[in-house]
């Protein structure tokens, strides 16, 4: 269980490396005139996102869930294959990525990395790893709940982005 926590700390870590990358990010996109939009979904996220982590550790612990390595290695996998797809949509979109819905005006949508095969990538890492991260040492109660928290949080979300990025559209046109 303890190479587990020292996983579940990491990815947190890595959380806390986003949110300074966001910072930065948000600066750059404000200077640029962008407004931010959905601020009233932002706070249920992060606290999603806290409860993931936190819920990982304290089901492993608490309910004593075993390492079962036939499922506890793919889903490894599954979550490491995530980071790396959330790192190639961070890197793809350069300052504009962040984790508020920040659209600077008059740029072009991101066509190039993971953007040219799908509108949202970085979600389907959240999506990918929210599964999976639990399930690594058979957190199934976390991986369940979080799932469907996440799946109507990104329903909102998403549609927040999309008409944040249409309404840009928009006034470019005119």
């Amino acid at each position: 269980m303890i190479w587990y926590t020292v996983l579940v700390l990491a990815v947190g870590a890595e959380r806390v490396a986003e949110l300074v990358v966001a910072r930065r990010n948000a600066r750059w996109s404000l200077e640029r005139g962008a407004v931010e939009r959905g601020q009233g979904h932002y706070p249920t996220m992060v606290v999603l996102h806290t409860a993931l982590l936190l819920g990982c550790l304290l089901e492993v612990w608490l309910a004593d869930r075993p390492f079962d390595p036939a499922l506890g290695w793919p889903m490894f996998a599954v979550a490491a294959a995530a980071q790396v797809l959330r790192w190639w949509c961070i890197r793809t979109l350069g300052p504009r990525w962040n984790t508020r819905v920040l659209v600077v005006p008059g740029l072009p949508l991101v066509s190039g990395g993971p953007y040219r095969l799908m509108r949202h990538p970085n979600y389907v890492a959240v999506v990918a790893e929210g599964l999976a991260l639990p399930l690594v040492h058979g957190a199934w109660l976390t991986a369940l709940l979080f799932t469907g928290c996440n799946a109507a949080l990104l329903t909102v979300r998403i549609r927040c982005e999309n008409r944040a990025l249409a309404m840009d559209a928009a006034g470019a046109a005119t």
